[in-house]
C-alpha cells in the first residue's frame, strides 16, 4: 500500500470515530493523556476545561495536542494529531458552540445561559480539536501495553483485609 491510500483509508475512521466520541484522551507536549469529555461537532471535537470545570493541563495555551479515541469496549479506535484552537467569548464561533456543549453538560448547576456566562468570565476556555495530520496507523502503535500505575492522588487509601463475619474452616 502506498502512503496515499493509507492516508485516504484512515480519515474515514478518525471521522467515523469523531462522530461516535464522547470521552477522548487528549496529551499535550510530552504530557500524559488526560480522559476528556467532549462534544462531536461537524468532524471535530468541543472540549470545555477551566475553573469549575475538568481539568486539561496545558490544553486551553496549546496549538497542538494528541488524540486517542476507544471504542465501547475500552480499546483503542485511533491516536491522530490535533490543532487546538481556542474559542474566544463574543465571537461567532463562540456564540454557536457554547450553547451546544453548555446544553450537553451533565450536572451543570443552574440554566444554560449562566453557565456560558460563568465560561466567559471565569476564564474558562472552550477548545475546538481539528483532525491535522496522518493518524497513528495499526502498524506504528505499539506492540506493548501502555498501561501505566495509577497517579499518585490524595484520595488514594491503602486497601484494607476484608470483613469477615464467621470464621472460616478450612479442610
Amino acid at each position: 500500500m502506498t502512503d496515499e491510500l493509507d492516508s485516504r483509508e484512515v480519515t474515514p475512521l478518525v471521522d467515523e470515530a469523531v462522530k461516535k466520541a464522547a470521552v477522548c484522551w487528549v496529551s499535550v507536549g510530552k504530557g500524559p493523556a488526560v480522559a476528556l469529555w467532549c462534544l462531536p461537532l461537524e468532524g471535530t471535537l468541543l472540549v470545555v476545561s477551566g475553573p469549575g470545570e475538568q481539568s486539561a493541563p496545558g490544553l486551553a495555551d496549546a496549538d497542538a495536542a494528541q488524540v486517542t479515541l476507544r471504542g465501547d469496549h475500552g480499546g483503542r479506535i485511533v491516536t491522530w494529531p490535533a490543532r487546538v484552537t481556542r474559542l474566544q467569548p463574543g465571537t461567532e464561533e463562540w456564540e454557536a458552540a457554547a450553547p451546544l456543549v453548555a446544553a450537553k453538560r451533565l450536572n451543570a448547576s443552574g440554566p444554560t445561559a449562566d453557565l456560558i456566562g460563568r465560561w466567559a468570565t471565569e476564564g474558562c476556555a472552550l477548545n475546538r480539536l481539528a483532525p491535522a495530520g496522518t493518524p497513528v496507523a495499526g502498524a506504528d502503535l505499539p506492540a506493548e501495553s501502555l498501561a501505566e500505575p495509577p497517579r499518585e492522588a490524595p484520595v488514594v487509601r491503602a486497601t484494607r483485609k476484608p470483613f469477615r463475619l464467621h470464621k472460616v474452616r478450612r479442610r
